[in-house]
């Protein structure tokens, strides 16, 4: 089989990047190797239907100097992100890397282990604990500790406990104030469009090889496996709080609104090993992440670091994180944390000089340079984040999606532009030829711009469609950062394959089980089609059993308003009593047959509710029209 070839460009991009960078600088990988244990012999993970939800394996390629279609920067981080196993961080935490794009980061107490983090799925989870119990004893959890709340930290707690030993009393699950409310949430109310981004962002149907993907950067990707959320025991409201687990003291420090909304940092006293969460790990992160997401605070997160390093710096030996690899020794935690800091820092304070000098978000993007001791510091280079769009995103944080030209107020949306465009270059072969120019030239940035026009005019012409691959595919071969390869590279994929839908699903029962019910009816309100309600008049009340509430929702001029039933309200259309939130929510996605739900009133209020809601689309097009 034929594999495509890096353009003369695009290798010679390559030969100065290795002129560059302190390629000679290899401490990341004694770092990575530091405190090995055992690796097994195969990596690959299984659910219970027999799926392969995790396959380290499938990395085996990244060996030796990078090929020309793999930015040599982003070659060596893959290869360090494939390295996995069991790994001492010091004696009493360990670590298991290499099962997930996340670490699974073990202490060991008087009794049992306290787990920090824990994947993103159940299967690979109990795969790594079952990997770290063979090597260190078959010790019980007694606690687990989620860093913040995104999936990729809490969502493989099920393989590691259930909700019956937390019941029991037997394990306490810890977590930041707000962390049950921002995991929820997040993966509900645009979770649909961001699932479908990130089977974008983290190439999950790329093949994995030279020419397809190697990695995220932060990690190589998500598992695949089953998603579960146990609902916090203990939540840490304040800095400078502690908690002993087993013996196991913990001192927390809450980071939130940076890398995610809530967020804290933890100092394990007993070790002198200070847990960082994903707020300085050894790639610049993102301050607007691709899949979508609230803009994060640069200066916020720059201004946690700074807490950091004064609250915690002097006292640790180590520094760790639920990605990549732990640094040691005082002086390199002190370098890396203020690097870290000076990062964003920098981009943040830069980037608004450059906004009140009257500069536009691409513009600053375009201009922004990095001082030489970010620059040449492999734990600051853009693999998961990158200059570029972080930029554009503190500019969107102040500024919002206007430029303020007044040409730019009101464009025509993107179909209707391409049209005008096409016309205006002399019809659609005539933008293809000029697109082939820009590609034989190396200027690949400019044949995807004509090529996008091509295709939103005529998303089935061939030559069109062809080209544009063959262009997104040498961006992404040409590119440092590994989320924009991946990007790239999917884009490629569809355009020559079809539409592969979002191959993750964040939708899981353990997951929408713990919706509140103000975010289940919040969910219901965004489906509402507006155009088909504007005639509509309805009042439900909805009482929940085994919460003792009731709730009315009430539709009028297409929006759905909820709140919680008082005594002075009229009478509703209908009443419908659910036994659980859960059976609710199967109400909601269609099951009204089952038992646990009784309808008073209107029955037909609930039909015509059901008539104006509209479902997602996990499949929805992103290089096309």
């Amino acid at each position: 089989m034929s594999h495509p070839q890096a353009s003369s460009f695009v290798r010679a991009a390559h030969a100065r990047a290795r002129s560059t960078l302190p390629f000679d600088d290899t401490r990341d990988f004694d770092d990575a190797n530091r405190g090995f244990i055992a690796r097994p012999v195969h990596n690959t993970v299984r659910a219970d239907d027999g799926r392969v939800v995790w396959d380290n394996d499938s990395y085996g390629f990244l060996e030796g100097e990078a090929p020309d279609t793999v930015h040599p920067s982003l070659w060596r981080v893959s290869k360090l992100n494939a390295i996995d196993g069991l790994f001492e961080v010091v004696p009493g935490i360990y670590q298991v890397r290499g099962f997930d794009l996340s670490n699974l980061s073990i202490v060991e107490g008087d009794t049992g282990i306290v787990i920090i983090d824990a994947l993103t799925t159940r299967e690979p989870a109990a795969a790594a604990l079952a990997w770290y119990r063979e090597h260190r004893g078959d010790r019980p959890v007694t606690a687990v500790v989620y860093t913040h709340c995104h999936v990729d930290h809490f969502g493989g707690v099920l393989g590691v406990t259930d909700q019956a030993a937390v019941d029991r009393g037997e394990v306490r699950i810890i977590a930041p104030e707000g962390f049950t409310e921002h995991a929820v949430s997040e993966n509900v109310y645009a979770g649909t469009a961001m699932g479908r981004r990130a089977g974008y962002m983290y190439g999950a149907a790329l093949e994995r090889g030279v020419d397809g993907g190697v990695g995220s950067g932060l990690g190589q990707a998500p598992s695949t496996g089953t998603i579960g959320l146990i609902v916090p025991t203990d939540f840490i409201t304040r800095t400078g709080q502690t908690l002993t687990v087993d013996g196991v003291e913990m001192e927390f420090q809450l980071a939130p609104g940076t890398e995610a909304p809530a967020e804290m940092h933890i100092y394990l006293p007993r070790f002198r090993a200070l847990c960082m969460a994903e707020n300085a790990t050894h790639t610049l992160h993102n301050l607007l992440t691709l899949r979508g997401a609230l803009v994060r605070d640069p200066r916020g997160w720059a201004g946690y670091l700074t807490e950091a390093i004064e609250t915690f710096a002097e006292r640790s030996d180590v520094v760790f994180s639920p990605h990549h690899w732990p640094t040691w020794g005082s002086e390199r935690i002190l370098e890396f944390l203020s690097l870290q800091r000076d990062l964003y820092a920098y981009l943040h304070d830069q980037t608004l000089r450059m906004i009140n000098q009257g500069y536009q978000g691409a513009e600053i993007a375009e201009e922004m340079r990095l001082p030489p001791a970010l620059e040449n510091a492999w734990h600051t280079r853009g693999y998961y984040g990158s200059v570029s769009h972080n930029v554009k995103a503190v500019y969107q944080r102040y500024m919002g999606w206007f430029d303020g030209n007044p040409a730019r107020l009101w464009p025509h949306p993107p179909a209707e532009q391409a049209a005008r465009y096409v016309e205006a270059m002399g019809g659609i072969d005539r933008v293809v030829e000029l697109a082939q120019a820009a590609y034989d030239a190396g200027d690949y940035r400019w044949a995807v711009t004509l090529l996008d026009h091509v295709v939103f005019t005529d998303r089935d012409h061939a030559a069109g469609r062809a080209l544009y691959a063959d262009s997104l595919e040498q961006l992404a071969f040409g590119i440092e950062n590994a989320t924009w390869r991946n990007f790239f590279l999917s884009g490629a994929a569809e355009l020559r394959g079809g539409n592969f839908g979002s191959p993750t699903n964040v939708d899981s029962p353990e997951l929408l089980g713990r919706l509140s019910p103000a975010q289940i009816f919040d969910s219901l309100a965004i489906r509402v089609n507006g155009p088909e309600a504007w005639d509509e008049r309805i009042v439900l009340d909805i009482a929940l059993s085994d919460l003792d509430e009731t709730h009315r929702l009430s539709l009028r001029n297409g929006v759905l308003i909820h709140r919680r039933r008082i005594d002075r309200d009229g009478p509703a259309d209908a009443t419908i009593r659910a036994v659980t939130t859960l059976r609710l929510l199967a109400l909601l996605a269609g099951d009204d047959a089952s038992p646990g739900i009784e309808i008073a009133g209107d029955a037909q209020v609930l039909g015509r509710l059901f008539a104006v809601l509209d479902a997602p689309d996990p499949a929805f097009d992103i290089v096309l029209p």
